[in-house]
């Protein structure tokens, strides 16, 4: 199944129009890219809650991990390098977190909030090997940057 990014942009940026709750925006997102496509088992956000801390935020799919420090796995390398990861083998991955031992494959992007500054990080997980491309990466992060970056904080 090939997601079609417009229409899930269009989506996402109409039911979040005007809502400025950055939780609220996440469980929103969230909701809408998991129910998106197959490959996506697990959908969610790992917020920035104390200096190099991630926990865990409004997400889709199994339980995950509670709390992810910036030096450890995928998570913590999207929020340490501010870049996107992908990740076709998650045990390839030196230091991965196996926060579900079905996952194979995985994406994790930073998000910003109007003034720049790291707020999140946008984590989907499949069961597939090499779910993920640059185009998914790209797209993801376009919408993130729309939703995130014109709300207010």
């Amino acid at each position: 199944m090939q997601v079609d990014y417009a229409e899930l942009s269009q989506r996402i940026l109409a039911v979040a129009e005007g809502e400025t709750d950055q939780i609220a925006l996440m469980a929103t997102i969230a909701c809408e890219v998991h129910h998106t496509d197959d490959r996506f088992d697990w959908t969610g956000f790992y917020r920035v809650v104390a200096s190099e801390v991630l926990k865990i935020g409004p997400y889709q799919g199994g339980h995950g991990c509670l709390v992810i420090p910036f030096s450890r796995g995928v998570c913590g390398a999207a929020a340490r390098t501010g870049k996107a990861q992908i990740v076709p083998d998650v045990d390839a991955f030196p230091g991965h977190i196996a926060c579900a031992s079905s996952t194979r494959s995985e994406l994790v992007l930073p998000v910003r909030d109007a003034s720049g500054g790291l707020i999140a990080v946008f984590d989907i997980d499949s069961n597939q090997p090499d779910a993920f491309s640059q185009t998914d990466a790209q797209e993801l992060a376009s919408i993130l940057a729309d939703v995130f970056e014109r709300s207010a904080t």
